[in-house]
């Protein structure tokens, strides 16, 4: 079966390599916003943004499931968690 994402000469492992660094990024790229939310409270952030960036993680961790990619699912699963933790510290320090 033809698969739609693969783009002709770029072999699976270069796609998951890039889908790897991508992942890591995104994913350190939250880490201070995390640091900072401990370090100071969670009073900028907003529940709104939470909420809605909660949900995008959530379903980009479904596609990777669906898609069968670790990159995906590995990153969104992380940065979840991390969303997780500052919804925590939301309720945690009201």
């Amino acid at each position: 079966m033809h698969d739609p994402f693969h783009l002709p000469g770029v072999s699976s492992t270069i796609t998951e390599a890039i889908g790897a660094v991508a992942g890591i990024l995104t994913t350190a790229s939250f880490t201070p916003q995390a640091i900072r939310t401990w370090r100071s409270g969670s009073e900028g952030l907003s529940w709104t943004m939470l909420a809605m960036f909660g949900s995008g993680v959530g379903l980009w961790f479904v596609y990777g499931v669906l898609r069968n990619s670790l990159p995906i699912m590995l990153a969104n699963g992380l940065t979840g968690l991390q969303v997780a933790f500052l919804f925590g510290m939301k309720i945690w320090r009201r």
